[in-house]
C-alpha cells in the first residue's frame, strides 16, 4: 500500500487494475466559494469504494483519489474538450451539478490558470498512478483489465432521458477491450434480470478511452451502476435530508455479488 494525503494505491499481483475516480469528497481549499458544501459534494460516486472494497482480496490493484470531482475530474479530457459531442456534460473543473445547479458563489468559478493549476497537482498524479500500475501488471501479465467504477443517479434529466439501466458497462465502442471480454461482461449483467447496456449513454470517459490499448496487452471497461442498484436511492433531486442514503450491506448484496463475478472473470480472461 503506498499513499498521499489524497491519492491512495493498493497492490496486488493479478491481472485486474480497478481504478475509483469519483468516490473522493475532499473539496481542498475550495469549499468557501462552493455555494454549499452539499452542492459539492452532491454528484460523489457514493459508497462505491465501499461496493467495490472486495477487489483487494481478489489480487487486483487498486488506485483510489479522495479529492471530490467537484475539485477536478480525473475522467474527462484534460484538454477540456467533451466526450459527448452534443450531449450535456459538465466540464473537467465543474461549475455545475448534474442537474444544473451553480457549485460556485458568483464570480468565484475558477479561471484558466486555476484549472490548470488543479490539473497538475491532481489529475497528473492520477493517471501516472495509472500508467505506472498498467506498466507494472504488464511486466508480469501478456494482457491486463483496467476495471473503471462508476455509479450515477438513476434519474437525470440534463444528462439522459428516461430512466438510466442498472448496469452501463461502457469499451468505448468496442475499441478499448476485446470484443470476447466485453461479452463475458454483457452476459453476467444479463444474467442479473436487470436492466443493462453496452456502450449506451455511457460508452467510458477519459481513464477507458486514454488507458484502454487492447493491442498493447490494455483492455478498459468501464462501468457504470445506477444509485437504485445498490441504495436505497430517493426520487428528485435529493436533498441534504435525504441524499446520500447510508450504506445498506444487506441491500447492496446483490450488486456486491454480481460484481464479484463480474471482476472474477476479468482476472480468469486476462489469464487466459
Amino acid at each position: 500500500m503506498s499513499a498521499t494525503p489524497w491519492l491512495t494505491i493498493q497492490r496486488g499481483d493479478a491481472p485486474l487494475l480497478v481504478s475509483l475516480p469519483h468516490t473522493g469528497t475532499g473539496l481542498a481549499d475550495i469549499e468557501p466559494r462552493l455555494v454549499s458544501r452539499w452542492l459539492g459534494q452532491r454528484d460523489c460516486d457514493w459508497w462505491i469504494d465501499k461496493l467495490y472494497d472486495f477487489a483487494g482480496s481478489l489480487g487486483a490493484t487498486v488506485v483510489h483519489t479522495a479529492i471530490s470531482r467537484t475539485v477536478i475530474d480525473v475522467n474527462r479530457d484534460p484538454s477540456g474538450a467533451s466526450l459527448y459531442p452534443g450531449q450535456a456534460t459538465t466540464e473537467l473543473c465543474p461549475t455545475t451539478t448534474f442537474d444544473g445547479d451553480r457549485l460556485y458563489r458568483e464570480g468565484e468559478e475558477p479561471k484558466q490558470a486555476e484549472i490548470d493549476s488543479r490539473r497538475k497537482e491532481f489529475f497528473e498524479p492520477y493517471h501516472a498512478a495509472l500508467e505506472a500500475e498498467i506498466a507494472r501488471l504488464r511486466a508480469i501479465h501478456p494482457k491486463i483489465v483496467l476495471y473503471d467504477c462508476h455509479s450515477i443517479r438513476s434519474v437525470l434529466p440534463l444528462l439522459f432521458e428516461g430512466t438510466l439501466p442498472v448496469f452501463n458497462l461502457g469499451t468505448n465502442d468496442g475499441r478499448s477491450a476485446a470484443p470476447a471480454l466485453q461479452e463475458k461482461v454483457a452476459r453476467i449483467m444479463a444474467e442479473t434480470g436487470q436492466t443493462w447496456v453496452v456502450n449506451g449513454r455511457f460508452k467510458g470517459g477519459w481513464i477507458t478511452r486514454h488507458h484502454g490499448r487492447p493491442e498493447l496487452g490494455v483492455h478498459a471497461l468501464q462501468m457504470e451502476v445506477s444509485n437504485r442498484g445498490y441504495m436505497h436511492e430517493p426520487e428528485g433531486k435529493g436533498s441534504p435530508d435525504n441524499w446520500p442514503t447510508p450504506y445498506d450491506p444487506a441491500f447492496a448484496a446483490p450488486m456486491r455479488e454480481t460484481l464479484t463475478k463480474i471482476l472474477e472473470t476479468a482476472i480468469a480472461w486476462a489469464r487466459s
